[in-house]
């Protein structure tokens, strides 16, 4: 059996960002974003500090295991945690099952900087270069407009429109909508 080179990939830099593993001192930066209900409003829910060390861990494994995932996410001049952002497996039920999605999830705080738009790029730039991957994909509900702006700027195209099957039949947060960006048109 032929065996593909993990590709390690642990920070980025880009102008105003460093894009890191994640460490101790995230923990409780991140719990108060993930119990934000605004921040979280287009999720089934806000995490407990739990949940939210649990999320830590399971990507910190994923970068054990695959070089690369979702970064912590710092302002470069300060390093301030302001959120994540990168790459992360789609789950098997959704259109782009099997491929892999860039995502982000920004404290309050960091919003409308550019930050999500700025570090999702260079994922983009790991993605199709020293990666070699065709396509990237990117999900969410219908209603989280501020993250299909991102999307459209980085310059993926919807894809798909699906009900989450992980999302309560009746929630305005089970419309959900996949978008896709092909190497060839990135």
């Amino acid at each position: 059996m032929h065996m593909v080179p993990v590709v390690r990939c642990d920070s980025l830099r880009t102008g105003r960002l460093v894009m890191r593993r994640w460490q101790d001192g995230d923990r409780e930066p991140f719990a108060a974003l993930n119990a934000d209900p605004h921040t979280m409003r287009f999720f089934p829910g806000t995490l407990d500090r739990a949940a939210s060390d649990a999320m830590i861990d399971r990507l910190e494994e994923r970068f054990e295991a695959q070089g690369f995932g979702l970064w912590a996410l710092e302002l470069a001049h300060t390093g301030q945690f302001i959120g994540f952002t990168g790459l992360n497996p789609m789950p098997d039920d959704v259109p782009g099952a099997g491929g892999m999605e860039v995502g982000w999830r920004l404290a309050r705080t960091a919003w409308h900087h550019g930050y999500a738009t700025e570090a999702a790029r260079a994922a983009l730039d790991v993605a199709f270069g020293s990666l070699g991957m065709a396509e990237i994909y990117s999900m969410t509900a219908v209603l989280n407009e501020p993250s299909q702006a991102v999307m459209r700027r980085l310059g993926l195209t919807e894809f798909a429109r699906w009900d989450h099957p992980r999302i309560p039949e009746g929630s305005p947060l089970r419309p959900s909508v996949t978008y896709r960006l092909t190497r060839d048109n990135g």
